[in-house]
C-alpha cells in the first residue's frame, strides 16, 4: 500500500526523534505515539488528511476560563478540549488583535508583515507573506473563515484572496452591533442572523457538514468578548447580579459590570464551541478532525487573570499569555500539558506537519514546528526566545526569563506576576537578553511611513468595499468616533467638504456605485460627486433616510467605539476607472440647505 503524505511526514519526524525508522510492508510507521490517520478515515475513504478547527476568541484572557482557574464562570465545552486533547501551559500571541491573526496565518511576526496598527491600513498583512489556509488549499482542503478578519478588507488583503474559499463576518477591527449587524459574505453586503457568535457558529456547522467527506480547513476568529459589550439577555442574566469571587488583584481599579459582561460572552463562546464538538461527534469526525482553541491577546479589562502584570495591549505576561488547546481524539494524549514556550507564530509549520503538507513559503517562518511535543514525551527540545512588540515596545519570554520593554528581568517560574526585578542580581543574563533583543528589533522594520494605497477593483473579484474608517475627512467633517474601524463620517455642512481615500484601482472597468448614506429629510436633494483621475460620476440623494444611533439599547456596559445607524445603499451610477493610484474624492458641490449626509461606506461592484 502506497504511504500517504502524512505517513511520509510522520516517518520522517520519527527518524529525527528516534534516530529510528521502521516500515513494514504496508506502509505503517511504527515507533511513534499517534495512530495512523487512515484509521479514522471516513467510511467513504475520501481522503486520511485530518480537518482542522481553528477557533479564537477575541479579548478573552488566559483568566477568562474555568479551566485556569476562574471559579467566576463554567466553560465545561473549552475545558473539554484540554481534557481531551493536550495544553499549552506557556503560549503566546500578540498584545492587540490584527498581528496575532496575522502571526497565526504567516508563521511570521508581524513586524515583518506591514502589520504595526489595528485600523487605517496598519491592520493589512503585506502581499506575497503564505498563509497556512494558502497552503492547505494547494494540497485538496475546502478552506473558510467565519468572523473577524482584521488584516485587510479589500482583495488582494482580502480573506477570499489569502486561501479561504469561503467568508463570512466583517473585516475590519471594531464592529459596531452584534445583533444581526451588516456583515459581508465573500464581499457581497449581507444582513447578519441573530448574536453574531452564533451567526458565525451556525455557519461553520453548515460548512462541516458540507464538507464532511472531504479534508477542511475552518477558522472561527470570533469577535467576542471585545468591546462592545452585547450579549444575549440568557448570558447577561445568569451574571449580571452575580457576586464575582476571583477580582483582579492589582492597583489598577476592575469594572465589575464589564466583567460580568465578559465572561457572560465567553460563556456564550464555550455553549458554540460545544455546538462543534457535538457536531463532529453526531457525524463520526472526532478521530479525523484536530480542535485548537485559543484567544489573540490579553484581557480587554482589569480582570482575574492568575495574577500576571498587564492586559490587552501590554507585552507584559498577562497582555500576551493566551490559553491554548488541541484536541485530536484517537492521536493525542489526553490531559497531556506541555510547558515548553510556544506562540502563535508556530501553527503554520505545525499544522502543514500534522496533515503531512510540505509548509511552501515565498519567505522563511519564525515558528517552530510543535508535533515532537504533541506526540513524545522525552525529546530534546532546543531552547528558543519568543518576542511580544507593539507600539514601540518589546518584550522577549524564555523558557526561565522575561525581558520587558524597559529592560526589566524577571524569573518566570517563580514569579509568574513580574513581581521582583532581577536584572541587577542577574547581570550577566540581563546583557545577554538585551543583546538578543536588539539583534530581533535590527531584523524588523516597523514602516515610518505606509505608503501602501487601498486597492479597488481586483480583477478577480466583483466587489469592493471603501469604508469611512479607510478615508480621510476634509473641512468640518467629522469621525463619528476617534476608533476608525466602525465609524461614519458625519457633520458635512460645506460645499468645500470633502473625503478622501488613497486608492489605486487594480484592473480599468465600468463599476457600479452604491453609497451607504443617511440624510435628514431637510437636507434632501444633495448632489453627490465622486471622482478618481480622470473619471467622475455625480448624481442627486432626493430621498432622506434618518434613522436614529443604535447599540447602547443592547449594550451591558458602555462602549467606547462608535454607535452605528441603519445606512441605506444608494445607486449612484456606474463610472469607468482606468488602472492607477489617485486620490479617491467625495464631494457634495450642492446642498439645498446647510446640511449634507452621513457616510458609512462606498461599495463597488465590477460590471
Amino acid at each position: 500500500m502506497k504511504t500517504t503524505p502524512f505517513e511520509t511526514a510522520i516517518a520522517l519526524k520519527c527518524f529525527h526523534i528516534r534516530k529510528t525508522l521502521l516500515f513494514i510492508a504496508f506502509g505503517i510507521v511504527l515507533g511513534c505515539k499517534q495512530k495512523n490517520p487512515s484509521d479514522t478515515a471516513s467510511k467513504s475513504g475520501v481522503d486520511t488528511k485530518p480537518n482542522i478547527i481553528l477557533i479564537m476568541a477575541d479579548d478573552q484572557g488566559w483568566g477568562d476560563l474555568s479551566y485556569t482557574g476562574n471559579t467566576n464562570l463554567n466553560t465545561p465545552h473549552i475545558d473539554a478540549l484540554a481534557e481531551n486533547g493536550i495544553s499549552f501551559e506557556n503560549f503566546y500571541v500578540q498584545p492587540v488583535c490584527s498581528p496575532t491573526r496575522a502571526e497565526l496565518l504567516t508563521g511570521r511576526y508581524s513586524g515583518r508583515l506591514g502589520v504595526y496598527r489595528t485600523s487605517a491600513g496598519g491592520e493589512r498583512m503585506n502581499l506575497g507573506e503564505t498563509t497556512i489556509a494558502e497552503i492547505l488549499k494547494e494540497t485538496g482542503y475546502k478552506t473558510a473563515a467565519y468572523g473577524k478578519w482584521h488584516n485587510g478588507m479589500q482583495a488582494p488583503y482580502h480573506p477570499n484572496s489569502r486561501g479561504f474559499d469561503d467568508y463570512y463576518g466583517f473585516a475590519s477591527g471594531h464592529w459596531g452591533n452584534y445583533f444581526s449587524p451588516m456583515l459581508e459574505h465573500n464581499g457581497k453586503i449581507v444582513k447578519g442572523n441573530g448574536f453574531l457568535v452564533d451567526d458565525l457558529t451556525d455557519h461553520g456547522l453548515e460548512f462541516i457538514e458540507k464538507n464532511r467527506d472531504q479534508p477542511f480547513f475552518l477558522y472561527l476568529p470570533l469577535n467576542t468578548p471585545h468591546s462592545p459589550m452585547q450579549v444575549p439577555e440568557e448570558y447577561w442574566n445568569s451574571f449580571k447580579d452575580k457576586d464575582l469571587k476571583l477580582r483582579y488583584g492589582g492597583q489598577e481599579t476592575e469594572n465589575e459590570n464589564f466583567t460580568k459582561a465578559a465572561l457572560a460572552m465567553v460563556t456564550n463562546i464555550d455553549h458554540n464551541v460545544g455546538r462543534i464538538t457535538s457536531k463532529l461527534k453526531a457525524l463520526d469526525l472526532e478521530q479525523r478532525t484536530i480542535v485548537i482553541y485559543l484567544s489573540d491577546n490579553g484581557p480587554n479589562g482589569w480582570r482575574y487573570n492568575g495574577g500576571m502584570r498587564g492586559r490587552k495591549g501590554s507585552t507584559d505576561e498577562g497582555g500576551v499569555r493566551s490559553p491554548f488547546f488541541m484536541q485530536w481524539k484517537g492521536h493525542l494524549s489526553s490531559g497531556k500539558k506541555i510547558t515548553e514556550i510556544a506562540g502563535a507564530i508556530d501553527l503554520l509549520p505545525t499544522l502543514a506537519s500534522l496533515t503531512g503538507t510540505e509548509a511552501k513559503t515565498k519567505k522563511p517562518v519564525d515558528g517552530r514546528d510543535l508535533s515532537p511535543l504533541l506526540f513524545e514525551t522525552d525529546t530534546e527540545w532546543k531552547k528558543r526566545t519568543l518576542f511580544n512588540y507593539w507600539n514601540g515596545k518589546t518584550s522577549l519570554r524564555t523558557q526561565e526569563y522575561r525581558l520587558d520593554h524597559e529592560n526589566r528581568l524577571y524569573a518566570m517560574n517563580e514569579d509568574r506576576g513580574q513581581t521582583i526585578d532581577i536584572s541587577k542580581s542577574s547581570p550577566k543574563v540581563t546583557d545577554s537578553l538585551i543583546a538578543t533583543k536588539t539583534a530581533w528589533l535590527a531584523t524588523i522594520a516597523p514602516p515610518k511611513k505606509d505608503d501602501r494605497p487601498f486597492t479597488l477593483g481586483h480583477p478577480d473579484y466583483i466587489y469592493t468595499q471603501i469604508p469611512a474608517r479607510d478615508g480621510i475627512p476634509h473641512g468640518k467633517i467629522e469621525r463619528s468616533n476617534q476608533h476608525p474601524n466602525n465609524t461614519f463620517f458625519t457633520h458635512w455642512t460645506s460645499t468645500k467638504d470633502s473625503v478622501v481615500w488613497d486608492v489605486e484601482v487594480l484592473a480599468s472597468g465600468t463599476f457600479e456605485v452604491e453609497l451607504y448614506y443617511t440624510m435628514k429629510p431637510e437636507n434632501a436633494g444633495v448632489a453627490v460627486q465622486l471622482s478618481h483621475g480622470h473619471s467622475t460620476l455625480v448624481t442627486r440623494i432626493v430621498e432622506p433616510h434618518d434613522p436614529p444611533l443604535t447599540g447602547m439599547e443592547d449594550d451591558r456596559d458602555a462602549r467606547i467605539e462608535s454607535y452605528v445607524k441603519d445606512f441605506r445603499p444608494k445607486v449612484l451610477g456606474s463610472i469607468k476607472l482606468q488602472k492607477g493610484r489617485n486620490p479617491l474624492t467625495l464631494k457634495i458641490p450642492h446642498m439645498d440647505h446647510d446640511g449634507g449626509i452621513d457616510v458609512r461606506l462606498l461599495m463597488f461592484r465590477r460590471l
